[in-house]
């Protein structure tokens, strides 16, 4: 894999292994559901100052690409990717429904996660990085409530699998958006045509990237041609890993953190990859997970 700063970029290349939707957890290392990269222009443009942890609290350090995008973690393990998306508490996170919930089938909740495990209690670690168990430069952040549409619950529809999640603040009383950068984390529409220019950040597993670095491509959407409803990219590297990673239009620099259309939900290789276009139901979840505590 080429370098460019901190984040892995592919040129578009021949399909790799098949990529199912399904998460596979093998016997020992945990499974991941992250994303692909291909080639990111400018990419050292699109660093954001990140902050990181110590005694005192955090701190501003270097700089990272991409300190919104980070892994969700189930029972602390690597298990989807996830994205801070602007909110007005700044505690709403995006990711890919199968990765919070079971699809439903004929109108019947499912009972367990693809890899017919339990999805186990959920956080998120932004900008996480490092081989192994990785760094956690932003902290640890504690899932509180869930949003999934029931159209995912109960019929299994790929056009509904995204969710949003609400996190709880830090040990300090601070949100994750005060942390990870008010203005870095994009805007939810709710109405974007499927032609756009997007960037999409995620996590591969570790087999494909053993140094858990984002990875990284921007390129044209389209209709997916095999279903029309659903989005399509393009673009090599998109490994097991990398559900849930955040489609984002119109990118530019610091300040211009764009706006979030889709989460990453499926595709058959590493090079095809889909995703569920936010609509009126996404926005509701986003309004239920927005929502201030009781």
């Amino acid at each position: 894999m080429d370098q460019q700063g901190d984040v892995r970029t592919h040129p578009e290349a021949p399909a790799g292994p098949e990529r199912r939707r399904e998460r596979r957890r093998p016997a020992v290392s945990p499974g991941l559901k992250g994303i692909v990269s291909a080639a990111l222009a400018g990419a050292v443009a699109l660093l954001a100052v990140v902050f990181v942890r110590d005694s005192g609290g955090y701190e501003e350090g270097g700089a990272l690409p991409f300190p919104t995008v980070g892994v969700l973690m189930a029972n602390g393990e690597h298990w989807c990717t996830a994205s801070v998306v602007d909110s007005p508490q700044g505690n709403v996170v995006a990711t890919a429904a199968h990765c919070v919930a079971p699809a439903g089938e004929d109108g019947r909740p499912g009972e367990a996660a693809h890899d017919g495990l339990a999805i186990g209690e959920l956080a998120f670690a932004p900008a996480f990085s490092g081989e192994g168990s990785g760094q956690r430069p932003l902290g640890v952040w504690k899932v509180r409530s869930v949003q999934v549409d029931d159209r995912w619950t109960k019929w299994g529809e790929d056009t509904a699998d995204f969710a949003f999640l609400t996190v709880e603040p830090d040990a300090d009383g601070r949100s994750l958006q005060e942390v990870v950068g008010r203005g870095e984390a994009p805007k939810p529409v709710w109405t974007s045509g499927y032609e756009r220019e997007v960037t999409v950040v995620g996590y591969p597993q570790s087999e494909h990237n053993p140094e858990n670095k984002p990875v990284a491509c921007t390129t044209q959407s389209r209709h997916d041609e095999d279903d029309p409803a659903m989005l399509y990219i393009n673009c090599s590297g998109f490994w097991t890993g990398t559900s849930g990673s955040p489609w984002i239009a119109d990118r530019g620099g610091p300040g211009r953190p764009g706006q979030l259309i889709g989460v990453l939900s499926g595709g058959d290789t590493d090079v095809d990859s889909t995703a569920a276009l936010f609509d009126d139901r996404a926005k509701a979840l986003y309004e239920r997970a927005a929502k201030p505590a009781g």
